[in-house]
C-alpha cells in the first residue's frame, strides 16, 4: 500500500527543528582567532592549539599557514602533518594556494587555515579562502582560522576614518556569524609596538616605515576596541541561540530604510549590519522608489550605486526589499507591520530620504506613527 505523504503544517515545529540539528551536527566546528592587527599573535596561537591537539590523538593538519618568517612560528611548525599546496601559474611566477581539494579528499578531523580575507589567486577553486572553509566546514570538517578586525566587511568605514587604510581585502560578517567560537587574541599598544621594534612582526627596514602609518598608538588602541566589541558581540549571539525559546524575549528587528544618495547609503547599512549582528537579529534594507527615481528618470550612475549597495545589503545579510511608492513614510509602516520591525534606522539629515521626509513634514508623521506602534527610530551619522 501506497503511503502518503503529510505536508508539515505550522503547528508541526519539532520535526523541522530536530532536521536542522541533524544539519548543524553534520558541520564541522568553526573557530576563528581575531585580532586588532599583525603580528599579535594568531598563527602562533593556532599552531600552539594544533600541537596541543595532535597530542591528545586529533587528526589535526595545517591547510595553509602563513609565517611572515617569524623565527617563533616558523619554529611551531615542525612537527605538523601538512596537506601541500597547489603550484598555479599567474603572470609568469609560480605561487602557491591551499589545496581545498585535497584537504576535502584527505578529510581530517581538524584543518588550520590561515588568512581568511585573503584572496585566492585566479584560478583557484574559490575566488577567497573564507569561501574555501565555508566548503571544508559543510563536508564536515572542523576548521581553526584567523583574521584581523581591519578585513571584517561591515567596519569598513570605522577602520578606514582610524588608519586612513582603504582595506580591500573583506570577510562578510556572516562567516564570523558562523564561528561556533571568536576567541580574541589580545595585546596593550606598547606590546605590540615593541614587538615591532624587536623585528618579531616585520622586517627591520619596514620598521620605521610601520611605526609612522599602521602601528601609531592612537590607532592601535582604537582597533583593539574594535576587536574586543566584536568578540563581546559574539559571545551575545552564542549566549542567544542558547537560550531555550520559551524565554526569550521579543527578538529584535532592524530595518534600515535608504535613498539612492549611495555613499550614506552604504555607511549606513554597515552601521545597521553592526546592530544587527551585536543583536543576532534579522534586518531589512528597504528603498522606495518615488516617481522622481523611476527606471526612466533615476541617473544611469545613481542607478549603478543603489544596485551596488542592495548587494552589499544582501552580503551583509540583510533580505532587501523594493516598493514603488509617492508615500515614504507609509511604505516604511507597511513594512515595520507585516515584519514586526522593532527598530527602524535612517540616516542623518543630509541624507535625500530624511530630507524628503523634513520636506514633506513627514518627519513628524513618523515619529508619531512609530511610538504608535512601540518601535524604535534610530537616525544613523
Amino acid at each position: 500500500m501506497t503511503k502518503s505523504i503529510k505536508t508539515m503544517n505550522p503547528n508541526d515545529q519539532n520535526a523541522e527543528h530536530f532536521l536542522n540539528l541533524l544539519r548543524q551536527s553534520r558541520r564541522g566546528k568553526f573557530k576563528v582567532y581575531i585580532g586588532m592587527s599583525a603580528g599579535v599573535g594568531k598563527s602562533y596561537r593556532m599552531l600552539q592549539e594544533a600541537h596541543g591537539l595532535l597530542r591528545g590523538g586529533i587528526d589535526v593538519r595545517i591547510g595553509f599557514i602563513e609565517t611572515h618568517n617569524r623565527a617563533e612560528t616558523m619554529a611551531l611548525v615542525a612537527g605538523l602533518p601538512i596537506i601541500p599546496r597547489r603550484s598555479l601559474f599567474y603572470k609568469g611566477r609560480q605561487l602557491e594556494e591551499m589545496d581545498v581539494q585535497a584537504v576535502l579528499n584527505l578529510h581530517p578531523e581538524l584543518v588550520i587555515v590561515d588568512e581568511l580575507a585573503h584572496t585566492n589567486i585566479p584560478g583557484s577553486k574559490n575566488e577567497k579562502r573564507w569561501q574555501d572553509v565555508v566548503e571544508i566546514i559543510e563536508a564536515g570538517i572542523n576548521v581553526i582560522s584567523a583574521v584581523n578586525i581591519q578585513h571584517i566587511e561591515s567596519l569598513y568605514d570605522e577602520v578606514h576614518a582610524i588608519t586612513g587604510v582603504d582595506v580591500t581585502e573583506r570577510v562578510p560578517d556572516r562567516v564570523l556569524q558562523m564561528a561556533d567560537e571568536v576567541v580574541n587574541i589580545d595585546l596593550t599598544a606598547d606590546e605590540l609596538i615593541t614587538r615591532l621594534k624587536e623585528g618579531k612582526i616585520y622586517d627591520p627596514a619596514k620598521v620605521e616605515t610601520a611605526l609612522r602609518n599602521f602601528f601609531q598608538a592612537e590607532k592601535i588602541l582604537q582597533l583593539r576596541e574594535l576587536a574586543l566589541r566584536e568578540v563581546a558581540t559574539a559571545v551575545e549571539r552564542k549566549i542567544e541561540t542558547s537560550v531555550p525559546p520559551s524565554i526569550k524575549a521579543k527578538p529584535e528587528r532592524f530595518l534600515v530604510a535608504i535613498s539612492s544618495n549611495h555613499e550614506i547609503a552604504r555607511r549606513v547599512i554597515r552601521k545597521t549590519a553592526r546592530l544587527a549582528a551585536y543583536y543576532n537579529s534579522r534586518w531589512f534594507v528597504l528603498y522606495v522608489q518615488t516617481p522622481a527615481e523611476s527606471a526612466d528618470r533615476i541617473k544611469l550612475d545613481l542607478q549603478r550605486h543603489l544596485i551596488n549597495n542592495l548587494k552589499l545589503a544582501t552580503e551583509l545579510g540583510a533580505e532587501v526589499i523594493q516598493v514603488k511608492s509617492n508615500n515614504i513614510v507609509n511604505s516604511i509602516m507597511a513594512e515595520v507591520e507585516k515584519r514586526n520591525v522593532t527598530t527602524v534606522c535612517i540616516g542623518k539629515p543630509h541624507l535625500t530620504l530624511v530630507q524628503i521626509i523634513l520636506r514633506t513634514n513627514a518627519f513628524n508623521q513618523l515619529l508619531n506613527k512609530l511610538s504608535g506602534s512601540d518601535t524604535d527610530l534610530i537616525i544613523l551619522s
